[in-house]
């Protein structure tokens, strides 16, 4: 898989985390520098192993999953793509997070936004061989990220939530329908 790819893989992954980011900054408005990074760390963190996990899972069942792993990276993306995309018309008091600087909190935010880097890592298993360049690109542009998101949530609030969870979505979605078209039709 070219790094290119890898990398837009972790930019489309990497909005849960920002998402979560702009509500922490919402929420925590005086936040200070080595209180973002250390929720930028766990949301990297989680974001960057998920993905390992699911490429050794995915790795001890490659020959079931071989004939079909254009189909299921293509339905993985896609729907976490969509998932992104729906929960972006959620209203930001439904989804208003408690303080993400409590151990319990973050650890629980961390791993509702790298779920989908699970999934990711599981159709990693079928064309990836460099999983942890994968992993640190990951682990890297999500750090970015949150510190952004942060940042961005103590000056501009909800208003940039939305457009950056429907564009992780689209990017997902874009790069399952390659998969699948490179799979299809440039064996």
């Amino acid at each position: 898989m070219e790094i290119l790819t890898v990398f837009l893989l972790a930019v489309g992954l990497s909005f849960d985390s920002f998402a979560v980011s702009v509500c922490s900054g919402l929420n925590l408005p005086k936040i200070r520098f080595f209180q973002a990074a250390k929720i930028a760390i766990f949301l990297a963190l989680f974001q960057a192993l998920m993905p390992l996990a699911g490429w050794l899972v995915g790795n001890s069942m490659k020959s079931v999953i071989e004939p079909v792993d254009h189909w299921l990276a293509f339905g993985l993306l896609s729907l976490i793509g969509g998932k992104m995309i729906i929960e972006s018309f959620i209203s930001s008091e439904v989804r208003e997070i408690k303080n993400p600087l409590h151990l319990r909190v973050i650890l629980v935010l961390s791993l509702a936004t790298s779920i989908d880097a699970l999934a990711v890592g599981f159709t990693f298993s079928t064309f990836l061989e460099k999983i942890l360049i994968a992993v640190i690109i990951i682990g890297f542009v999500t750090f970015i990220a949150s510190m952004l998101g942060i940042l961005l949530g103590k000056k501009t609030g909800p208003k940039i939530n939305r457009y950056a969870e429907i564009s992780g979505g689209l990017i997902l979605i874009i790069i399952g329908s390659k998969i699948l078209i490179e799979h299809l039709f440039f064996p």
